[in-house]
């Protein structure tokens, strides 16, 4: 068994700040490192991940089960949407993997969304299952250095606002002014990009703009073209969840969501469900009265259907179910029915009794 925690950098910055060219130069140093990659994908980027899938990775191939789609390259992608917003949903299986292979694994990167907030994610590496074995190595924010020194933020602020209005599941508004406060709030390390295109005064305009969000104990670098070194980015040691809490933002006084999503400290019930083939008819019906019964916020996984030779994908969340085939069973894989359970206030012992109902009996 592993005892040191797997350490994990959080990349946080604007659309366009450089996150992306920064990552993959991390991923060209990684020099046998086994580095796991969590992308938050939405719009533009697409683009960055395609770019972070060409980067050669040490991870082996991922898990080829589990309740989150992944692919060969060892990336994670998220669903859409802002991160901080979707976290319970679907950052905890992700983790629930890479616990899974932490053998496997020297260190988690995740590139957040443009306009996430990192506080609502390192909150995170408090609940069970995730405090145990990984640790916020640091939180790290890119900002566009030029874009900081004119005033603008963001070296695009129409496409960052173009991403904002097309994404329905961001149910925060603060300003970018207070959007970048916040992703400051949280860092451990700010990175300022496009360093080769900043003259004396921008950068001490810079310098002005950073010191006076952050601690002075949080230091700033500058950097052209991304490169930098990996020592100056891993190895911080911050252990940041253990001082999440007492880091204040705009968002949390922003912060209007339901009770889906409650701060992330508070304690969520996460657990897996294995069962072998069930009659699917009866297990949704199961599924849907315990929907209906239970604070219950997302189910996933795959089911195992008698006399199918097609795995069954299944997904809820709030009330929601959907269910369809996506590929075969291949000849190697245990044909079994396995489902993640998020939810507040859930027992493992209840959802699955109420689950074996729909257990076909072995011939």
């Amino acid at each position: 068994m592993q005892l040191n925690k797997i350490p994990t950098t959080v990349v946080t910055g604007f659309l366009g700040s450089g996150k992306t060219t920064l990552l993959s130069n991390v991923l060209k140093q990684a020099a046998g490192k086994r580095i796991a990659v969590i992308v938050n994908e939405f719009g533009e980027l697409d683009i960055d991940a395609d770019l972070l899938r060409s980067c050669p990775l040490d991870c082996d191939e991922g898990p080829e089960q589990g309740a989150v789609a992944n692919n060969e390259s060892g990336i994670y992608e998220l669903a859409n949407g802002c991160i901080c917003c979707t976290v319970e949903e679907e950052f905890l299986p992700v983790m629930q993997q890479l616990v899974e292979r932490r053998d496997d694994i020297d260190h988690i990167l995740i590139e957040t969304s443009g306009l996430a907030l990192p506080k609502p994610l390192v909150q995170a590496f408090n609940w069970p299952g995730i405090k145990e074995y990984c640790t916020v190595d640091a939180v790290i924010t890119v900002i566009d250095g030029p874009a900081v020194a004119a005033g603008r933020f963001a070296n695009d602020v129409d496409q960052v606002q173009a991403q904002r209005l097309a994404d329905e599941s961001l149910d925060h508004d603060p300003s970018l002014q207070e959007l970048l406060d916040d992703q400051l709030s949280a860092a451990d390390l700010v990175v300022v990009s496009k360093n080769d295109l900043l003259d004396s005064d921008e950068r001490e305009l810079v310098e002005r703009a950073v010191t006076a969000k952050v601690p002075n104990a949080v230091k700033t670098t500058y950097i052209s073209n991304g490169e930098a070194q990996l020592d100056m980015l891993m190895g911080l040691d911050a252990a940041a969840e253990e001082r999440i809490d007492h880091v204040h933002n705009h968002h949390d006084h922003h912060h209007a969501h339901g009770e889906h999503h409650d701060h992330a400290h508070d304690h969520f019930d996460s657990f897996v469900i294995p069962l072998g083939e069930v009659d699917s008819d009866k297990l949704q019906a199961a599924l849907k009265s315990l929907l209906s019964d239970f604070n219950i916020y997302r189910v996933k996984g795959f089911v195992a259907l008698p006399g199918k030779p097609m795995r069954q994908v299944l997904q809820a969340v709030g009330k929601r179910l959907d269910v369809y085939f996506d590929r075969p069973w291949t000849k190697d894989e245990t044909r079994a029915t396995q489902l993640v359970f998020i939810g507040k206030g859930i027992e493992e012992g209840v959802i699955k009794a109420a689950l074996e109902t729909a257990l076909v009996d072995a011939p």
